[in-house]
């Protein structure tokens, strides 16, 4: 390998490094970020829904197991 080739390769990933962090600078400049109120909202949002779901999977659970329980009693095994 040539000394030169030694020497590049670092500072290849320097100037590959650094052109990302630029990039990456350039791009957040770009993003429209939300307001403390749509965050708020959607944070509302997402609770709501997050219990909403838990109380329907709740009742389902005790309707299931209210059912396999009915059934096992019929069939005769104990639970």
């Amino acid at each position: 390998m040539e000394a030169s080739a030694i020497v590049e390769k670092p500072k290849q990933a320097w100037l590959t490094t650094r052109d990302f962090f630029r990039d990456t600078v350039a791009e957040m400049k770009k993003v429209t970020w939300p307001t403390r109120n749509e965050v708020v909202g959607t944070t509302v949002v997402v609770i709501v829904t997050t219990f909403v779901f838990a109380l329907y999977l709740w009742g389902c659970d005790i309707v299931f197991s209210k059912a396999i329980d009915y059934l096992f009693l019929k069939v005769g095994v104990s639970t």
